[in-house]
């Protein structure tokens, strides 16, 4: 079994626990409403945005003032702001260099990227090798 930081294993294990495929979406879009470090629209450029996604998707990273790492994100679809939302409470606060060594296979254990339209796991790929890239240069590693 893959350790996980302890708020993303208990993210991971509430998705385990739902009965089916429908569940598991609420449980996204609730995810989505849950999301701890929005990006403003108004802050949207070419820049900041997930490429390969198929909906508006755009995600920032930062350090807070303790040198944690923090994602900054949204976008104009539910589930994609959901996963965003997911990465973001999973990772909040941890060493940029813990952030970089994470796999993005948790979202085979909660049984979520299965459920995904191919070009929607594509596009999650793609942000979470944004984000671990980003979190990889901050940390120097």
């Amino acid at each position: 079994m893959t350790y996980w930081p302890p708020p993303l294993q208990q993210i991971i294990d509430e998705f385990k626990d739902c009965f089916d495929r429908m569940e598991r979406y609420e449980l996204l879009f609730d995810y989505a409403n849950k999301l701890p470090h929005e990006l403003q629209t108004k802050d949207w450029n070419d820049e900041n945005r997930v490429q390969g996604c198929q909906s508006e998707a755009h995600v920032e990273c930062i350090l807070d003032e303790n040198g944690g790492f923090q994602i900054h994100g949204a976008a104009d679809a539910n589930i994609v702001q959901g996963l965003i939302a997911i990465l973001a409470i999973g990772v909040d606060g941890l060493p940029p260099s813990q952030v970089a060594s994470l796999s993005p296979t948790f979202v085979d254990e909660m049984d979520v990227k299965a459920s995904l339209t191919p070009s929607r796991a594509n596009g999650f790929l793609n942000m979470f090798e944004m984000i671990r890239t980003t979190a990889s240069d901050m940390s120097g590693v």
